[in-house]
């Protein structure tokens, strides 16, 4: 439940942590250098053994022509894959990238060149750096017969990570020996997804069966936090706010007051003002909810949890924590659950025309919001009142 600003709320309630650990990415060029095969052939080395033709990594022209020369010494891994529906790359085993089928270009549409690429190099950052050494001792010692089974999460700023289960193996052998790898990515992010919000969502709708006041409330609050959040994209200083923040804050704003499952119904539902001890124990929803989310693998549900009622000036609760100190996603949750609980009839209240709610959470600038996000929310203002009226409550009584 939001705290109701400058509303006539029960008199004795008073003002009121990367989809697993996703990526270890590696930061530098020199980190991923350090796995690169120290007994690697130059690039201008033909593959089949051949005197090298002089081939250098200057000029892309040069890189081409390398690629073409090995494609033409292993047409057919090249026929196999082509086609495939799966991202498929063929590697040297020096590492360096011969042939990238189309649905590997389209997986990595942000890597302009991969074709005579060094693998390390270029892909590395997807990788946990331990995956990176098992990668590279299995390519060059043959343990567990020269293959290799892992994930790799595709991450950047403009799209939401891409979880991927990931399958090296030999291509082409000679003597027993393999002379090229494939890489195999298999794209199970929304597989995953699906299975990991699914089980959430039942908690989230058990929840709900507490709460006889919400309606469409949580969905509102979804809708209203993403918008908040594609705004601040584009805004300095909100470098955090990437394309996973947005996809997360979209469904995890939703979860705020899960932890109100632990609360007693006859606290929850009450009609009247809540006592001190009654208003004690609403409160302690905020540790609840980050205690039931403390499974779900991004922090940001926990932090949304048990920080959504903290104040900018720091007089909320449960920690009093001020200022920046309120990680951002709890403060784009307080702004959006406090807006559409005004708007709302409660049995408390009456509901609050968009006008009087936009006062309202301007009174409380700097004092119980982030000023910044009360800023950027005046210019979506309209957008928040498009979603409400759009995501409207069943005015019809429940039963009836």
């Amino acid at each position: 439940m939001a705290e109701i600003v400058g509303a006539d709320a029960p008199e004795s309630q008073g003002p009121e942590a990367r989809e697993p650990e996703i990526v270890e990415e590696i930061e530098t060029l020199e980190e991923i250098e350090e796995f690169i095969p120290e007994e690697a052939e130059p690039l201008d080395a033909e593959p089949d053994g051949a005197e090298p033709n002089d081939i250098s990594l200057d000029s892309s022209a040069d890189r081409d022509a390398w690629v073409a020369s090995v494609q033409e010494n292993f047409p057919l891994s090249k026929k196999v894959f082509h086609t495939c529906v799966f991202p498929v790359l063929i590697m040297t085993p020096e590492f360096y990238i011969s042939f990238a089928n189309k649905a590997c270009k389209h997986l990595f549409h942000s890597t302009p060149k991969i074709e005579g690429c060094q693998f390390i190099n270029t892909f590395g950052k997807y990788f946990k750096i331990d995956d990176i050494k098992n990668i590279r001792e299995i390519i060059l010692k043959g343990t567990n017969s020269y293959s290799w089974k892992g994930k790799a999460y595709i991450k950047s700023r403009e799209r939401t990570t891409v979880e991927t289960r990931v399958y090296i193996f030999p291509t082409s052998l000679d003597n027993h020996v393999p002379v090229e790898f494939g890489v195999m990515f298999d794209d199970v992010t929304e597989e995953m997804r699906h299975l990991l919000r699914g089980v959430f969502m039942s908690l989230l709708e058990a929840s709900k069966l507490k709460d006889n006041d919400t309606g469409q409330h949580i969905v509102r609050v979804n809708y209203y936090s993403e918008t908040l959040a594609r705004v601040l994209r584009n805004r300095p200083g909100y470098d955090i706010v990437d394309a996973d923040f947005i996809d997360n804050i979209g469904f995890l704003a939703a979860m705020h007051d899960v932890g109100k499952i632990g609360t007693p119904d006859d606290i929850l539902n009450k009609a009247g003002p809540l006592s001190d001890f009654e208003w004690g124990v609403m409160k302690e929803h905020t540790i609840n909810g980050a205690f039931i989310l403390s499974t779900y693998p991004n922090p940001m549900a926990r932090e949304i949890a048990v920080a959504h009622h903290e104040k900018w000036n720091g007089t909320g609760y449960p920690y009093q924590l001020s200022g920046d100190t309120i990680p951002l996603a709890a403060r784009i949750v307080s702004l959006a659950d406090v807006y559409d609980a005004l708007r709302m009839k409660r049995c408390y209240k009456p509901p609050f025309t968009h006008e009087v709610a936009v006062k309202k959470i301007l009174e409380s600038k700097g004092t119980q919001f982030d000023p910044d996000l009360v800023d950027v929310m005046l210019t979506v203002a309209d957008t928040f009142n498009e979603l409400y009226e759009k995501y409207a409550d069943d005015p019809t009584p429940s039963g009836n």
